[in-house]
């Protein structure tokens, strides 16, 4: 379990909240290199900090040019996923895609021909997923109804960083995995240019409801402790020139488009050598499989 560890643990960074409450929370570095938001609000405090209109992935709105760009670069990565699934497993096999939001990308793999299942905790976003793709999508608390179902992959996309105890939870997600399936996790990664040119205003650190940062290598280790291997990882390109836009928007309090593109274009150009893109996918199995 992550145990919270002050002894064991370096002050990092102090960010705020700028999308619900203002509050300011720190950053702690762990002996493992995975950053933890300090004080974590607890299971019942936690659903407030959600509570905004402009929670992006709960919504499928496009009121600002901002909302617009949003869901521009999601239909793109959208199609990239499908085709990333498609991939690892072919002919199609059963999917379950774990904060499934509105369900945009469970309804392509449906179309596709994946066997879909979702987890969704936003009851919103869980009521219009269902909408798209039927009786498939359930709550956390739900997550038994899946038991009798393994999956060849499941998917995590930005998820593991809002999740309170991600071994517990990647642990329990692998039982419900075939042998030799995949588990996918996308996160930003605290590492890369755009995080380090902006520091507390980061937009990906998102506190406090990204409880945990993960770096390339942090993650790695993290899953190799919990038997868990990264077989490769994969740029998102898009995220670098999106979370500089919103942390221009943080650190200036406006929109500044030329500047986050300006950012973007230097952390994927140094990404390229470093590897440290903005964000990152990891294609992950069991090392036992």
């Amino acid at each position: 379990m992550f145990h919270v560890e002050h002894d064991k643990q370096k002050f990092y960074l102090k960010p705020k909240d700028h999308l619900v409450s203002g509050e300011f929370f720190e950053l702690h570095l762990r002996p493992n290199g995975v950053l933890q938001t300090v004080p974590s609000p607890t299971e019942e405090e936690l659903p407030a900090y959600y509570k905004s209109e402009r929670y992006i992935s709960h919504t499928n709105t496009k009121k600002t040019l901002l909302e617009y760009l949003y869901h521009l670069v999601r239909s793109y990565t959208i199609t990239r996923k499908t085709a990333l699934i498609s991939k690892l497993v072919n002919p199609k096999g059963s999917l379950l895609d774990v904060g499934c939001g509105t369900g945009v990308f469970l309804k392509i793999a449906q179309k596709k021909g994946w066997e879909i299942y979702g987890i969704e905790p936003n009851p919103k976003a869980r009521q219009e997923a269902i909408a798209k793709v039927g009786l498939k999508v359930f709550d956390t608390a739900n997550t038994l109804n899946l038991t009798d179902h393994c999956f060849d992959v499941i998917t995590l996309w930005h998820v593991l960083e809002h999740v309170s105890d991600p071994k517990e939870y990647i642990l329990s997600l692998s039982k419900h995995l075939k042998p030799g399936g995949f588990i996918i996790i996308a996160a930003p990664n605290y590492q890369s240019y755009d995080a380090k040119h902006y520091k507390s205003y980061w937009a990906a650190y998102d506190v406090p409801r990204h409880l945990w940062h993960f770096s390339k290598d942090s993650i790695r280790l993290f899953l190799s402790d919990i038997g868990f291997t990264v077989l490769r990882s994969i740029p998102m390109y898009f995220d670098a020139f999106y979370i500089a836009l919103l942390s221009e928007k943080y650190k200036r309090n406006k929109n500044s488009y030329f500047r986050a593109f300006i950012v973007g274009l230097i952390s994927n150009t140094k990404a390229i050598v470093s590897g440290n893109f903005s964000s990152l996918i990891y294609i992950v199995k069991n090392k036992k499989s």
